[in-house]
């Protein structure tokens, strides 16, 4: 058995044995568990506590019914639950008074797994929208993992901020599908060629489109050309293009061919810049939204980095979409969207929740030596299972 399925049987053994065990695991939601028969017996035994069950308030030694009445409420929402499973769960657990940090280990691989699925559904997203020829998709299932990692910061007591990450994946460049890559190509020759034989073409699309929004990077570095003259208020023709490659080095280390930028220009038919520019920048949009979404997804699956490095190192791979996303809206003539994440509680936690959320807390002792291994073990305040109701 792996450790997380270790932990969650463990954080639910402690609270078979001691109720009192929910008190320090109110961050902890059903959800964190990976396992459905978990989920649905945390919740039972949650409600069982909010409703008062009577094991809460007896004396002496807990009740048996604490356990089958958990069983019996959490078996109404999930099969295959039985009362030899409560008590294999019970066997798991070492020390009931460990549960807060039984219940930091369900919470961190809730983190990895909830933001790898979420980063599978933003490139689904993305990739969909590539062949549909939009964005909102993209940029919704953004604001959507956003809303995520905020939240999973905050359960976990860590301030969500971009750090980008010492070594690893990088959300710069993205990929296409064959068809795909060749109608963006035609797109953005059609617009270089615009550019270069337009007066003024520039000026319709320079302030919001950038060198790294054409998937060709010869096609970028030809649009740097036409920018760095457009910016010394130099003519822009087709020689002058030619030039300026030149002076850069384009030509001389085979970046650009004057075959290929003679390619771009001849046969050039009149177009619009701004609407060949709004569709590279769409391209644009959603190949940096699947590139972010490819470098969390692999930040998710590697099991050594931490949950708030990996909550921050999200947060920076999703920069290059959130740049990208701004200059979009500046391109439609409106302000850039802001995410939707999910609205903060106006309080924050509890500083002993999140004490307990970082396995910070000073372990209690225990009132009584732990029992054999031969026998169930007993409750932390001493108090061993009684087959009768109170």
């Amino acid at each position: 058995m792996n450790p997380l399925m270790s932990a969650e049987q463990a954080v639910l053994g402690a609270v078979l044995l001691d109720p009192e065990q929910l008190t320090h695991l109110e961050w902890l939601a059903a959800g964190h568990f990976y396992r459905p028969v978990h989920q649905a017996l945390f919740d039972a035994l949650r409600k069982l506590r909010d409703d008062g069950h009577s094991a809460l308030s007896a004396d002496g030694p807990l009740p048996l019914s604490w356990v089958t009445d958990s069983v019996g409420e959490a078996g109404q929402h999930v099969r295959g639950l039985t009362a030899a499973y409560a008590h294999t769960l019970i066997q798991a657990c070492p020390r009931t008074e460990h549960a807060p940090v039984y219940g930091r280990m369900v919470l961190e691989g809730a983190i990895h797994r909830t933001v790898a699925q979420h980063a599978i559904r933003l490139h689904q997203a993305a990739r969909a929208d590539a062949v549909q020829g939009e964005v909102e998709g993209a940029l919704r299932s953004a604001d959507a993992l956003t809303g995520v990692i905020t939240d999973l910061a905050r359960r976990w007591g860590t301030d969500p901020r971009p750090v980008p990450p010492t070594a690893g994946p990088s959300a710069a460049t993205g990929t296409l599908t064959p068809a795909q890559s060749g109608q963006v190509a035609e797109d953005e020759r059609f617009l270089l060629a615009v550019l270069a034989e337009q007066p003024g073409a520039m000026g319709e699309v320079v302030a919001w489109l950038r060198p790294g929004d054409f998937a060709d990077p010869a096609h970028g570095q030809l649009y740097r050309c036409l920018g760095a003259l457009h910016h010394r208020g130099e003519p822009i023709d087709r020689i002058t293009l030619l030039w300026e490659a030149q002076r850069r080095g384009l030509l001389a280390d085979g970046t650009v061919s004057s075959e290929q930028l003679a390619s771009v220009c001849v046969g050039m038919v009149p177009g619009s810049a701004d609407w060949f520019g709004h569709r590279v920048m769409r391209s644009s949009v959603t190949r940096t939204a699947a590139a972010s979404a490819r470098a969390i997804r692999t930040l998710a699956q590697d099991e050594v980095l931490g949950p708030g490095r990996l909550i921050n190192h999200a947060l920076h791979a999703l920069g290059p979409l959130d740049e990208v996303r701004t200059r979009w809206a500046t391109a439609n003539g409106g302000s850039a969207p802001k995410a939707t994440a999910p609205a903060a509680p106006t309080v924050d936690p509890p500083p002993d929740r999140v004490k307990a959320a970082r396995a910070r807390s000073t372990p209690r002792p225990a009132a009584s030596p732990p029992a054999p291994a031969s026998r169930l073990p007993t409750l932390s305040a001493g108090r061993p299972f009684s087959r009768g109701h109170p």
